[in-house]
């Protein structure tokens, strides 16, 4: 194209979307049209935005702008989660490298500093949501600690515990040193692990004969309460009601007997530690065992350690076993490769650990949750549920208190030490303890508030409801009209957390799913197949990207990246693609607006029918990408938009309109512009920007793109596109023959409806076209398309080689069709007219072989 210019995105962009919020075009209020909501996951106040949020809410907004520009009430609620565990590590390494702590500093000091942080990171995270062009309705932002999301948390708190779904409880928690807090059993990233197996005596009280204990935690050694063999063990049948000496200190354990033992593991005999692990706490519940704890919240020994009291517990470690060698206790250390437990959030290694905690017993929600998704109420993209009905079918109860200061605290009150009640008040908790209590004058003074806060996910799970006030006011015009919400974009590895919970507050809470449909993007890696994250600082700073490339050349990078649930690896050239189809979209802007008319009546048949084949086939694709947008299929989407710009319009289409005359016919210049506001309209989704400020250049008493309405009907003629691509693939033949004088076209007994020759004469630089009964005598190249034998007359070098490659490759496809028609298993199962088809393929390419071969021959 001539006067090539670059699209300028900085010029642009941050206009255009003050533009669109001056406009109020991303608000919505309930109304007669269909709702169509998507909630946004709420990412972490904990930095930046990855390349994994910039694909989802790519995605998401792709959505969000499609249905509002069918017609649809679009609602996009955006908003952003406080992030206990995440957000207080982050918060903790600040204050470290002060020389504080929040020991130090105080609650109140640090929940001061973690709302300014709250602040600080929140602003970042929505300019670069709105960077990318995000279409939320940003009336409607909500952080997870808000007044009223704050409130809806507490009543839930309160119904499920007077319904008996929360309890308190001693249990073996996944304890995590660093945050020194409870993790849930999905925020741990199980690693294997290449360890040590220890083989160590205990001596058998009142004998001088030894039992030797194969573990992996000599460490544990002196939280020991017992040693388990396993009844039916004949080698330890003469151990029935003894006992053994501890290593490291006189205190004496018994043997007991449990199936649970596994016989072939070590020497068959097991350390029953009850305070830190789970299956021996249950062992130790079924025999009365005492329990012994003997870390502290830090995982360091505590004074039950002994000598060891102090230590760091893999220092500890080391210690012990030396110390054991000075015994001769230990026998032997073995290779042994485990598994061991990472926390997500601090990668430090998991301490089990005996604490109380409160928990939601997650029976009542397993089975309808299952009806939901076996009965296909949700729909799922990609349609792979395995692991979540195995997930659900193993679910254990959820611990949800997290021994942290920033986050929900529970409405829970102590008085008189340990006796509680729970309520969303104090007000409230006050008159309950009085009543409990019996003492009428109990004051404020003497109520203690639970310090533990609620894992995040608790407030989570109830996003969809709470964005809607839909716990507070449970039938509010709002939550009837948006709920359920229409789709759910969301990452994978988040299923557990999030994802399934949400479901189980829906059932609970409205009766239905949440959302009608979840769609799975692909997790986003880098060249190193890392997944991209802020913790690993792999990923580019999106900002950074859209500063250099432009948002809409960010959001075709991430597209050109993506497949439906699979993952995907990102590489900064893929922006660099998007900035080159920016330019290309913005000099076929340049080109239409410079188009002029004259005094040319004459009509140019070629442009006719350029319009009428692309008016056709650019109908075709509206209906074909909204099928593809209904799968979720983004990328197929993107591609076909993209090759129908790149090729069919500005390839082909734009080259077909031109004449000899500088200027063109009016009614072509008003055409080509209707055709190319049909192409950015059905850009906009994926371009936002560049298709608003080029639509501003030409609407003429039309609404604004962005509420555009996309046509609901979509009318082509099936068979003029078809005629059309055979005439262009027909040209293309002539072309590789690089005619350079024009010449005749000669067809034999011929149709002439089965082509556009008008088009092909002008393309294929003929001169005229001819038809033929007989096939001519003098010298001539034969040109086999479809069946049929076309000649053009006196032509020369003629490539005898390339005909014989043709025949070469025909010559396979034909073996591989009888192959096929002549396979008696073939014959027995196909269809009747499957089987006309291939034989009719089989005369064709015999047709075909014969003609070439007679070409050759008489050249």
């Amino acid at each position: 194209m001539n006067n090539r210019k670059l699209y300028d995105h900085k010029n642009v962009e941050n206009k255009i979307y003050q533009y669109w919020i001056d406009k109020n075009y991303f608000s919505s209020y309930p109304d007669k049209r269909k709702p169509y909501t998507v909630i946004m996951p709420p990412p972490n106040i904990t930095g930046i935005l990855h390349m994994g949020h910039i694909l989802n809410n790519t995605i998401q907004d792709i959505l969000i702008r499609y249905a509002r520009m069918k017609g649809y009430n679009a609602c996009w609620i955006p908003g952003t989660d406080h992030a206990s565990i995440a957000t207080e590590a982050k918060i903790a390494s600040y204050l470290k490298k002060k020389g504080l702590s929040k020991e130090k500093i105080g609650r109140q000091e640090f929940l001061k500093l973690a709302r300014q942080w709250k602040n600080k990171y929140e602003q970042i995270i929505i300019n670069q949501i709105k960077k990318i062009g995000c279409s939320c309705d940003w009336n409607r932002k909500k952080f997870t600690m808000d007044s009223i999301m704050n409130e809806s948390v507490t009543k839930i708190f309160v119904k499920l515990y007077k319904e008996g779904k929360i309890y308190r409880d001693y249990s073996i928690v996944n304890w995590d040193p660093y945050a020194k807090t409870t993790v849930s059993n999905e925020e741990i990233i199980y690693k294997k692990y290449n360890g040590k197996l220890f083989y160590i005596q205990y001596k058998i009280e009142g004998e001088n004969n030894f039992l030797t204990v194969a573990t992996t935690r000599p460490e544990t050694i002196l939280a020991d309460t017992a040693i388990c063999v396993n009844p039916k063990d004949k080698r330890y049948l003469n151990l029935k009601n003894k006992r053994v000496i501890i290593p490291l200190c006189s205190r004496s354990i018994p043997i007991i007997e449990d199936d649970y033992v596994d016989m072939n593991f070590g020497t068959g005999c097991l350390k029953i530690t009850p305070a830190h692990e789970k299956n021996d706490k249950l062992i130790a519940d079924r025999h009365n065992l005492s329990v012994i704890n003997i870390f502290d919240d830090r995982a360091i020994i505590n004074k039950n350690g002994l000598i060891f009291n102090g230590k760091e517990r893999f220092k500890a470690r080391e210690e012990i076993i030396e110390f054991l060698k000075s015994k001769k206790r230990l026998v032997k250390i073995e290779n042994y490769i485990y598994n061991i437990g990472i926390s997500e959030r601090t990668k430090s290694i998991i301490e089990p650990k005996l604490s109380i905690q409160w928990f939601v017993n997650m029976k009542d929600f397993i089975i309808p949750t299952l009806n939901f998704i076996n009965n296909k109420k949700i729909h799922f993209y990609p349609k792979n549920i395995k692991k979540f009905n195995h997930w659900l079918y193993n679910i254990h109860d959820w611990n949800i208190s997290r021994q942290l200061w920033w986050g929900h605290r529970l409405p829970v009150y102590y008085y008189n030490n340990e006796d509680f009640v729970v309520s969303e008040t104090i007000e409230g908790a006050l008159k309950e303890a009085r009543i409990k209590s019996d003492k009428i004058f109990l004051s404020y003074k003497e109520l203690r508030q639970e310090n533990n806060v609620l894992d995040t996910w608790f407030s989570s799970w109830l996003w969809p409801i709470s964005v809607f006030d839909g716990i507070r006011f449970p039938n509010n015009n709002e939550i009837k009209y948006y709920y359920p919400t229409q789709n759910l974009v969301t990452a994978p590895d988040i299923l557990f957390f999030w994802v399934t919970r949400m479901i189980m507050s829906g059932y609970y809470l409205m009766g239905t799913p949440p959302f009608k449909t979840i769609y799975f993007t692909g997790v986003v890696k880098d060249k190193q197949n890392i997944k991209m994250s802020k913790s690993l600082g792999n990923s580019p700073n999106p900002i950074d990207l859209i500063d250099k490339y432009g948002a809409d050349a960010v959001r075709v990078g991430i597209l050109l990246s993506a497949n439906t649930g699979n993952d995907l690896i990102f590489e900064e050239n893929l922006c660099l693609k998007g900035r080159n189809l920016a330019n290309k979209i913005w000099n076929a802007f340049i080109l239409i607006n410079t188009l002029k008319s004259g005094n040319c009546l004459k009509t140019n048949i070629y442009a006719e029918l350029a319009i009428k084949w692309f008016d056709n086939k650019i109908n075709k694709f509206f209906s074909k990408i909204e099928f593809y947008l209904k799968k979720y299929r983004f990328y197929e989407s993107f591609m076909m938009i993209y090759k129908l710009f790149w090729n069919d319009f500005c390839s082909l289409y734009l080259e077909l309109i031109k004449s000899n005359s500088r200027f063109l016919n009016k009614k072509i210049i008003n055409q080509t512009l209707f055709l190319f506001k049909k192409i950015i309209k059905l850009f906009h989704p994926y371009m936002p920007f560049i298709t608003e400020k080029i639509w501003q250049n030409f609407k003429k008493n039309e609404n604004d793109l962005i509420i555009t309405n996309l046509q609901n009907k979509y009318f082509f003629k099936k068979k003029l596109i078809k005629k059309f691509k055979k005439s262009i693939t027909f040209i293309s033949i002539i072309r590789n023959l690089r005619i350079q004088k024009k010449r005749k076209l000669l067809i034999l007994s011929e149709n002439k409806k089965n082509l556009f020759y008008s088009l092909i004469l002008k393309l294929g630089n003929l001169s005229s076209l001819h038809v033929l009964k007989k096939k001519p005598k003098k010298k001539y190249y034969s040109l086999i398309f479809e069946t049929k034998e076309y000649f053009i007359p006196k032509l020369l070098n003629y490539n005898k080689l390339e005909q014989k490659k043709k025949i070469f490759i025909k010559k396979i496809f034909l073996k591989q069709i009888k192959n096929k028609i002549y396979n008696k298993k073939f014959l027995e199962h196909a269809l009747l007219d499957i089987v006309k088809k291939e034989k009719k393929k089989e005369l064709d390419c015999l047709k075909k072989i014969f003609l070439l071969k007679k070409n050759i021959n008489e050249f």
